[in-house]
């Protein structure tokens, strides 16, 4: 299968980009990649690490969009932008499974949206991250920002893309999927939240738990959870902000703290190190967005080359499940 990878999105493109492809094509053989972006450098780039094999092509494209371009502005205009090159070759080659992005996030949703194309029956297309908890599985948080404003048959699709993606994906064969609320009781939230628990609990085809708290996004009590694009992107970016500053803290207190706590620390190192890898993002992969016609990934700006690995590989297993005819068919079933 062939993968575009956009080689100038990410604050450390194109250097890690190109050499996450290169790990890619060396660790993976049923993959081959194809870069867009600016021929020369990747050319250069691709000789410098001594890569000269035949499993990576460039696609020229001499622009690129950056996170001050207005998004959909941007994909109109700067049409040979390493971005809208790769959306357009996903879109018109069929042997082209994917396409994996590290650019501005509301450029990639806007072209997943009006390039690749939304799946037939879907209301709004989501942005939906996993999450590592602390039980060692994973929890999806769908909307996470592609839909600011939503309403709640928004969300009653939501539910049923998170469900059937954590099924294919995770295997787990009845997810729990619970709606981001600030309380766990029937009653709380707003009018929209009030609605879509209604329309939730109504769905045969999905295993609605109720009402979740944003604090129990990492504890593995939950499968999928649902969320407006706002709510979703504020419980996202505060639970990664609470984890990192938390490292930070126990980093700190280690160096700076008394001879005690440095020998505490040391007898805790393999403790530690167990958990920055269990919470390590870099190893999760990208966001799918779910409900477009093929997948499209976005990973982290800060994204280098070990994200990229491993967002080839979360874009292999996504297309060897065939959540994209699964997805067709439960959004058909549940129409």
């Amino acid at each position: 299968m062939k993968i575009v990878i956009d080689a100038y999105g990410g604050d450390y493109a194109p250097l890690e980009i190109v050499k996450g492809a290169i790990t890619s094509v060396n660790l993976l053989d049923d993959v081959n990649i194809v870069l867009t972006g600016k021929k020369d450098e990747i050319t250069s780039i691709l000789k410098e690490y001594g890569y000269t094999g035949d499993r990576i092509d460039i696609l020229d494209a001499d622009e690129v969009i950056t996170n001050e371009d207005a998004p959909t502005s941007a994909i109109r205009t700067k049409k040979n932008s390493s971005l809208v090159v790769g959306l357009n070759a996903l879109k018109e080659n069929d042997d082209i499974v994917g396409l994996i992005s590290a650019g501005s996030t509301g450029a990639v949703l806007t072209g997943g949206l009006f390039v690749v194309g939304r799946m037939e029956g879907v209301l709004r297309p989501a942005l939906a991250p996993t999450l590592p908890t602390i039980t060692g599985g994973k929890t999806m948080l769908i909307d996470c920002g592609a839909n600011v404003d939503c309403k709640s048959e928004y969300l009653e699709q939501f539910a049923i893309m998170g469900s059937i993606y954590m099924k294919s994906m995770l295997g787990i064969e009845n997810p729990r999927v619970g709606l981001l609320n600030i309380g766990a009781e029937d009653k709380k939230g707003n009018a929209l939240t009030h609605e879509a628990f209604e329309k939730l609990k109504a769905i045969k085809d999905i295993n609605f738990i109720g009402n979740v708290e944003a604090r129990e996004l990492l504890s593995g009590t939950v499968d999928v959870v649902v969320s407006d694009g706002f709510a979703g992107n504020v419980a996202l970016k505060a639970t990664e902000g609470a984890v990192l500053n938390l490292m930070k803290l126990i980093k700190t207190e280690v160096k700076e703290g008394s001879l005690l706590n440095k020998i505490g620390a040391g007898m805790l190192k393999g403790v530690f190190k167990d958990i920055k890898n269990k919470m390590d993002y870099n190893k999760l992969g990208g966001s799918p967005f779910l409900g477009v016609n093929k997948i499209v990934l976005k990973t982290h700006g800060t994204s280098k080359a070990e994200t990229i690995y491993s967002c080839v590989k979360q874009v292999v297993d996504i297309h060897n499940s065939h959540f994209i005819e699964k997805l067709k068919e439960g959004i058909n079933a549940n129409a």
